[in-house]
């Protein structure tokens, strides 16, 4: 008991031990909560006291930042007063000792006007903007001046001989006229010159151009747009015609075509072709290059300028083709018209591209009707020259029977077609369909058809029927060789060929009769003379045939005769085709000689033993067969 009750004795001392010191620190935290909060009194008091010293500090340094901002205002301003004194120094002096200092000077009082706009509250900005812009408004006349000058003095026409030397060699005249260029040669060549690249030239030169749009620039600023759009109107189209004008292009209506005659107009026709390729391809499009730097940035005013510019001169160009395409038909312009054509759809796609503004629609448009009116005119060219074929009346004729000039004429026209196909193709609206060659193969078949009708109708002017044989075999058989050696083989086919070789035979073989049916007659022994009426007559009669002398002397006599006139009248004849000729000839003395020396032989001794002998039997199988070879050489004629 004693050991606990020493332990509460300790337990109670250390609890009043804990007691006493928990009292002692809650004094010293009452008395740290007194002297902090005595500080915080001390502290608001001071700064009450400081109150006055901080905001007259913020105060001095505010005003110190206004003064810093003033004194720099002023430096802008004072800088800006300065610097239009060295502006206004430059705008009196002109643009043209540094038209690029100038136009830095332009844009320096723009900038000025700018500024003192902005400043407010200053009495000065009020002189100072209508300074400024009396100086800038000065300044744009004399720019709208310079723009005038600079454009002038560097818009010259173009020479023909620079425009020459920007087209691919195979287009280049030989001499003055473009129409005698190496161009003019095959259809499949000129097809092949829509590859080509050309090289429009510089109308103005490089350098110049970005001074021309620097000043093009400031005068749409400043308000001047219609006096740009004036100025360059004016100049540029004047120096377009001017181009044209040297090219050798003229302003030609349907009165002025149809006076010409027609080796003038060809001609013509010839350099228009040419005028249109160097024009679009070389002129305008170089043209285009110059609004389009000149306006870069100004897409309308662009567009409308070039129209401007080009539009005359497009019009003087299509109003010839119109004036073609409206002119009187006739078939030597066929071709002419498919070359115009030709051109038309070549340079569509360019056209399509350089006029492809809303303001060049029309002079898109116009191209357009004038490639369908010459697709037209062309069409019905065609018709044309197939009724003057079949109607054809010219009294021109051929003594010998040879190749009628129509023929060889309307042959060449129908080769010349061949050359024209995808032109064709294209006229005829068969460029998907896969129709050309049909469409071409009727043409070409009606125009033929209408050949051989006209060939029958001339074929009946000869007395000689064996003659009309042989003018419709000579014309006929020209027609086929022709056709074999072209690309109308084909188109018209083998059938075709074939039936007219078939033709072509016939007629030999009526010639063949008519011209030795009577003759071979001669050598014939049926027909003659009964060995009764022979005797009758007191005549020595052949044993083995029942012919007399006197009847043989006939035979021979008579085949003397006839034959000495065939070769006098057929040695003047003509079969122009060396094969065909020999064809014929060989066809004749297959059929002559063999009978001729069955006849000499069997009758000959008749004679032979008889007075004057040679006076019956003139001739050798060998001496017909030469005179044979003289046949349808065209000898001088000396009448039907």
């Amino acid at each position: 008991m004693a050991a606990y009750a020493v332990v509460m004795e300790n337990l109670k001392e250390r609890a009043e031990f804990m007691n006493e010191s928990m009292q002692k620190s809650q004094t010293i935290t009452d008395n740290m909560i007194s002297i902090l909060g005595s500080f915080d009194h001390r502290l608001s008091a001071l700064e009450t006291a400081m109150r006055p010293t901080q905001i007259r500090t913020h105060s001095i340094r505010k005003a110190h930042e206004n003064i810093d901002k003033t004194l720099k205002v002023a430096e802008s301003i004072l800088a800006q007063f300065d610097l239009a004194r060295q502006t206004e120094a430059k705008i009196l002096r002109g643009p043209h000792e540094d038209l690029e200092s100038y136009l830095e000077a332009v844009n320096q009082l723009r900038s000025i006007v700018k500024f003192f706009s902005s400043t407010k509250g200053l009495k000065s900005s009020i002189g100072m903007i209508n300074h400024a812009s009396s100086l800038l408004a000065k300044s744009v006349l004399k720019l709208e001046e310079e723009f005038r000058q600079l454009l002038t003095l560097y818009s010259k026409p173009v020479e023909p001989d620079r425009l020459f030397d920007c087209l691919p060699q195979s287009l280049r005249p030989s001499t003055g006229s473009p129409s005698k260029g190496d161009g003019t040669g095959t259809k499949e060549h000129q097809r092949s010159l829509e590859t080509v690249v050309y090289h429009p030239p510089a109308l103005i030169p490089p350098r110049i151009l970005p001074l021309l749009h620097e000043l093009a620039q400031q005068m749409i600023q400043a308000g001047h747009q219609q006096q740009l759009y004036t100025i360059y109107k004016e100049i540029r189209s004047a120096v377009v015609e001017q181009s044209l004008r040297k090219l050798g292009v003229e302003r030609l209506g349907k009165e002025d075509v149809q006076k010409m005659q027609w080796e003038v107009l060809e001609a013509k026709i010839g350099n228009w072709i040419h005028f249109m390729r160097i024009s679009v391809k070389l002129l305008f499009a170089a043209e285009k290059k110059v609004s389009d730097q000149i306006f870069e940035g100004q897409d309308s005013l662009r567009d409308q300028c070039f129209a401007e510019v080009t539009g005359n001169s497009v019009a003087v160009l299509l109003s010839f083709g119109e004036a073609i395409a409206k002119s009187k038909r006739s078939p030597e312009k066929l071709f002419v018209l498919l070359d115009m054509y030709e051109i038309m759809r070549e340079l569509q796609s360019e056209m399509d591209i350089i006029f492809g503004s809303q303001y060049c629609s029309e002079m898109r448009e116009a191209a357009k009707v004038l490639t369908d009116r010459l697709a037209e005119t062309a069409q019905e060219t065609f018709v044309d020259f197939e009724e003057a074929v079949e109607k054809d009346a010219t009294k021109t004729s051929v003594l010998d029977g040879t190749v009628h000039p129509l023929t060889s004429y309307v042959i060449n026209y129908v080769k010349f077609l061949f050359d024209y196909q995808s032109t064709l193709k294209q006229l005829f609206g068969d460029a998907n369909d896969g129709h050309s060659k049909d469409q071409l193969g009727v043409i070409t078949t009606r125009i033929l058809q209408a050949l051989q009708s006209n060939l029958d109708g001339k074929s009946k002017q000869y007395k000689d029927p064996a003659l009309t044989q042989l003018f419709l075999m000579n014309n006929i058989h020209y027609i086929v060789r022709s056709v074999r050696r072209s690309e109308a083989k084909d188109v018209l086919g083998d059938d075709w060929v074939q039936i007219h070789r078939r033709v072509v035979q016939q007629h030999a073989n009526q010639y063949k009769r008519i011209s030795w049916s009577k003759i071979l007659q001669t050598l014939s022994v049926q027909g003659a003379s009964p060995a009764g009426n022979a005797s009758f007559t007191g005549e020595v009669v052949s044993s083995n045939t029942g012919i007399s002398r006197s009847a043989v002397k006939d035979r021979f006599k008579t085949f003397n005769m006839l034959f000495e006139e065939i070769h006098q009248r057929q040695s003047q004849w003509t079969v122009p085709d060396s094969e065909l000729r020999e064809s014929l000839r060989l066809a004749v003395a297959e059929v002559l000689l063999p009978a001729y020396r069955s006849f000499a032989k069997r009758f000959g001794p008749m004679i032979e033993g008889g007075k004057n002998p040679q006076k019956y039997i003139r001739y050798t199988p060998e001496d017909l067969e030469r005179m044979l070879a003289e046949f349808f050489e065209g000898k001088t004629w000396k009448g039907p």
